[in-house]
């Protein structure tokens, strides 16, 4: 054989640019599906992919086990709309001065919040309960529904009177079939978001998924009209 028999010929310059443009196109359309894929997995599983169901970082390390469970904070008293609007509310830097301009003294987390109060600016929190743009959720509806004295039953036959036993125990373990319970408005916050009490860093512990949402309404004799979450 002579050599470079089996040589391949340098393909044209135009060729060359006509196949990078091509090759750029499918890049761009493989991004594309990879991007729609990621949305509509995170939108089937429990949790959104960016949570990976692990508890964000916060600027500040709140302690609700400290506020709630040893000072015995009622949860009300830093969300203050919770009751009256749709959002719960964050509670203002001058709200917690109201105790940490006296308390605090040597605390690293402490001296952040001042470091901030001093400058007038609010703490940018990690967001960790999101519901979709397209979804309205009134939190005074959902702790008027559940708060108050209630029936514990099986299922639901009275909604302004009832309680499922589902909810009940997750807001009192020890509640039974028959019991006759009051529920504060702090009480009602368990069922959605768990025992943020007993948590070093808030998580997501419930899906927040439309289907979770529906089950709900449906279960505790809610409405399921579309234009009720939709609008």
């Amino acid at each position: 054989m002579i050599p470079g028999d089996f040589q391949f010929s340098k393909p044209p310059k135009r060729k060359l640019i006509f196949l990078s443009i091509i090759g750029f196109i499918g890049f761009l359309i493989f991004l594309g599906i990879a991007l729609i894929g990621t949305f509509h997995i995170s939108s089937w599983i429990d949790k959104p992919l960016v949570f990976a169901g692990e508890a964000p970082d916060q600027p500040i390390a709140f302690p609700h086990t400290v506020h709630v469970q040893e000072l015995g904070l009622d949860c009300t008293f830093c969300h203050t709309n919770v009751t009256k609007g749709s959002s719960a509310s964050i509670p203002a830097v001058n709200l917690c001065m109201s105790c940490h301009t006296q308390l605090g003294d040597g605390s690293t987390e402490i001296e952040k919040l001042r470091e901030i109060h001093a400058k007038q600016d609010a703490i940018q929190w990690t967001r960790v309960h999101r519901l979709p743009d397209h979804v309205r959720f009134i939190h005074e509806a959902h702790v008027k529904r559940f708060s108050g004295i209630r029936t514990v039953v099986e299922n639901i036959s009275d909604s302004k009177n009832q309680i499922r036993i589902i909810e009940a125990k997750v807001i009192n373990p020890n509640s039974k079939i028959g019991d006759t319970i009051d529920i504060a408005s702090s009480g009602t916050c368990s069922i959605c978001h768990g025992d943020v009490s007993s948590m070093h860093k808030v998580e997501q512990v419930r899906t927040l998924k439309m289907s979770d949402c529906v089950d709900c309404h449906r279960e505790n004799d809610g409405p399921t009209d579309c234009t009720t979450c939709h609008y």
